[in-house]
């Protein structure tokens, strides 16, 4: 008997690295032993204090049972002095902030709560995969927007004020941006505000990287009147080390709180009290903790940006983030040229660019998640297989 999926998942692919990382897995079986320099998954270990908590909260008797769908007070506090603390931005912590498990739950549930068939979302290109998904799984219609290294990754708001724009109920945005790695700035953040505002366009900002190589954090919500516009995701899985945990949080006006929760309460019930104990315990860590976690970052980016130079790939030495993204040499037709190129003859993966969209076939993205001497393992490989 054969029973079709659902029409909101027949131009719903599966995720690419799950494809390839089967492909990498059958290699692996007959002896390559792949290095896998494509997905952004924290090899670190977060704060020794942060698994204590865990570790202690896991062993009480009483901490094991549903929990509130808003989260614990405890987390909730932490999140909002967070906030306070990096962003500057105040957030009342009992109707301004939804815990979530991982932010890209979030990117689901915003699409769910407020996009329908009819509607239209703004996604970029090149941009993470999962907005675009999240939009076709509502029933909605992706609008994409190109981003280009001319405005430094950054959307051309006059070319969208050209389009009719009747039916875009939502925009996704994302800085420190991934893939690129670009940052936005303040001002930008004040004109899409602005344009949120005059054409009445929930401007959701997605914004786990901003910690990682970067001096000084942003969140959009610190302009004013965004709360009145504006949704952001944020996360604990590249800040704190915490990806497996899943960790995230939303962080909007009142009434968006409770109009997600509508849909988020009826999908989960709730994260391990341990872990938004511990969650909280990393949210409090003082600033060192960034500082020494970006100190490994970037001895591992100097390699990195070796290997870039040995690929003949040019890239800004200024993006932040926890991948470097860099254009691929016109000696090859593609970005999955020179990827598949080196998977097969060097046994290195490295992400093409063209999975974030058509803008990006001109670029690759390796991640910052393996040690320094992975890394070097990667250059000698690729340094023989160029050699032959």
């Amino acid at each position: 008997m054969e029973i079709d999926v659902a029409k909101r998942l027949q131009h719903t692919e599966e995720y690419y690295f799950s494809k390839k990382l089967r492909e990498i897995d059958e290699m692996n079986k007959n002896g390559a032993q792949v290095i896998n320099l494509g997905i952004g998954s924290p090899d670190l270990p977060p704060h020794p204090e942060v698994i204590k908590t865990l570790q202690e909260q896991a062993a009480l008797p009483n901490t094991h049972g549903y929990q509130n769908y808003k989260g614990i007070p405890v987390l909730r506090q932490a999140m909002a002095d967070w906030y306070d603390r990096y962003y500057g931005v105040k957030l009342n912590p009992n109707t301004e902030i939804l815990p979530l498990i991982g932010s890209k739950e979030g990117i689901v549930h915003i699409c769910m709560t407020y996009l329908q068939e009819g509607d239209e979302a703004l996604v970029p290109n090149p941009g993470y995969p999962a907005y675009a998904s999240a939009v076709r799984i509502s029933g909605a219609t992706i609008k994409t927007y190109d981003l280009s290294p001319d405005l430094n990754w950054l959307p051309d708001l006059e070319a969208l004020e050209a389009q009719d724009l009747s039916n875009v109920k939502l925009m996704w945005i994302n800085y420190p941006n991934m893939p690129t790695g670009a940052l936005a700035n303040q001002h930008f953040f004040e004109r899409i505000i602005a344009f949120g505002k005059k054409h009445q366009i929930l401007i959701c900002h997605d914004n786990p990287y901003s910690f990682i190589l970067n001096d000084s954090p942003q969140s959009i919500m610190a302009v004013p009147g965004a709360m009145d516009v504006a949704i952001e995701l944020n996360s604990l899985s590249k800040s704190s080390n915490m990806a497996g945990w899943r960790i995230g949080m939303l962080v909007a006006n009142e009434k968006r709180i409770a109009e997600i929760l509508r849909f988020k309460s009826n999908m989960d019930s709730g994260t391990f009290f341990p872990i938004q104990m511990a969650a909280a315990k990393a949210l409090n860590l003082d600033k060192s903790w960034y500082t020494q976690l970006n100190e490994e970052y970037k001895n591992r980016r100097v390699k990195v940006f070796e290997l870039m130079d040995l690929l003949n790939c040019q890239y800004d030495v200024n993006q932040v983030g926890l991948f470097v993204w860099a254009k691929v040499p016109n000696t090859y037709a593609d970005c999955y040229e020179l990827a598949d190129d080196i998977l097969y003859k060097a046994n290195v993966f490295i992400t093409p660019g063209g999975i974030f969209g058509t803008a990006g076939e001109r670029y690759i993205r390796i991640s910052l998640c393996a040690q320094t001497a992975v890394y070097e393992m990667a250059i000698n490989r690729i340094k023989k297989a160029i050699q032959k």
